[in-house]
């Protein structure tokens, strides 16, 4: 009975490796047929790949799981708002003229970049190459998209002539200063500083000009609107506020439509703006807020509603310290 447990045991593995070499094999040959890449070249590739079991354990437990109160206090930190400012003045020139030619606000640029590296101060350890095999091939809750951002990536690397086993980055597989995922890369990285090569490497102006681009022109419909609110606190009925909060998640309502829905918002002002019901846990209890089309557009860089807050409070924390 032990013997064949342990014959069992050697034939799964066994079963389950196959599957992964099946798999990526499935990928070499799609690589090959749909955009052209030598067979022999990425097979060696791929030999020198390495699957990441730390990467597993992090995904298991991301940031973005803790409550609201407790993710703040990750990225809302003295010194993440001191060297922002420092970063700002370092600066000025490329994050005014980001700013001038995109219409996002500096402080909103420079703080996802704290919130993202600390300043380039924390660009990932990872092989992208590793991160992005690990989690297309062994993370089955999200493996499709990791393989498509893999795809993504061998396409980078070879339109930027860069070598794909030398960039590092997050352990989601994220590049340079502001952390574009390869696909993000491809479609919204520009080459801000004109030195004709669009560098997120490690180049901080196309860095800056990229991240400004991105929110301005991630969608044609939400893209980043200059001069206008980003979020606002608000009160709702209790009786609303599951039947808010189970909207689909984009500001398709304006907030007169969210009035009548059971919103409870103390000005007229913002009656014509797209608005979403926003909901975060504090030390006080679930408090609410009316996040308009810039906050959405902060929550297409990172899917989180703590994420999008962070970045929205430590820019106004940022902005106060620069004009100390």
């Amino acid at each position: 009975m032990f013997r064949a447990l342990i014959l069992l045991t050697l034939l799964s593995v066994t079963s389950l490796a196959s599957a992964e070499i099946i798999s990526v094999n499935s990928f070499i040959n799609s690589m090959v047929n749909e955009h052209g890449f030598d067979k022999k070249q990425l097979q060696q590739l791929f030999k020198q790949v390495k699957k990441k079991n730390n990467i597993l354990r992090v995904m298991k437990r991301p940031g973005e799981a803790k409550p609201w109160y407790e993710y703040r206090k990750i990225f809302l930190t003295s010194d993440r708002i001191k060297q922002g400012a420092v970063f700002w003045r370092k600066h000025a020139k490329t994050l005014e003229r980001a700013e001038k030619t995109y219409g996002v606000p500096v402080e909103i640029i420079v703080a996802i970049i704290g919130v993202e590296t600390f300043y380039g101060k924390q660009l990932g350890k990872f092989r992208i190459i590793d991160a992005l095999y690990t989690l297309g091939f062994h993370y089955p809750k999200r493996a499709d998209f990791f393989r498509k951002e893999l795809k993504e990536f061998l396409l980078l690397t070879r339109e930027e002539n860069v070598n794909p086993l030398h960039p590092k980055g997050s352990y989601a597989g994220a590049i340079g200063y502001g952390q574009f995922i390869p696909s993000s890369y491809r479609n919204y990285a520009i080459d801000f500083d004109g030195d004709g090569q669009r560098n997120l490497w490690n180049d901080v102006e196309d860095s800056i000009g990229s991240v400004a681009n991105y929110l301005r022109n991630y969608s044609k419909s939400y893209g980043w609107k200059p001069d206008q609110a980003v979020i606002k606190a608000t009160k709702v009925r209790p009786n609303a506020v599951k039947a808010l909060l189970d909207l689909e998640f984009k500001p398709t309502l304006t907030v007169r439509q969210l009035k009548q829905r059971g919103l409870q918002f103390a000005t007229n002002k913002y009656d014509n703006y797209l608005g979403l019901l926003i909901d975060l846990k504090t030390e006080q209890g679930t408090l609410y807020w009316v996040g308009f089309n810039n906050f959405y557009m902060l929550t297409r860089y990172n899917k989180s509603n703590r994420y999008a807050m962070a970045v929205y409070q430590l820019a106004q924390a940022i902005k106060a310290s620069y004009n100390e």
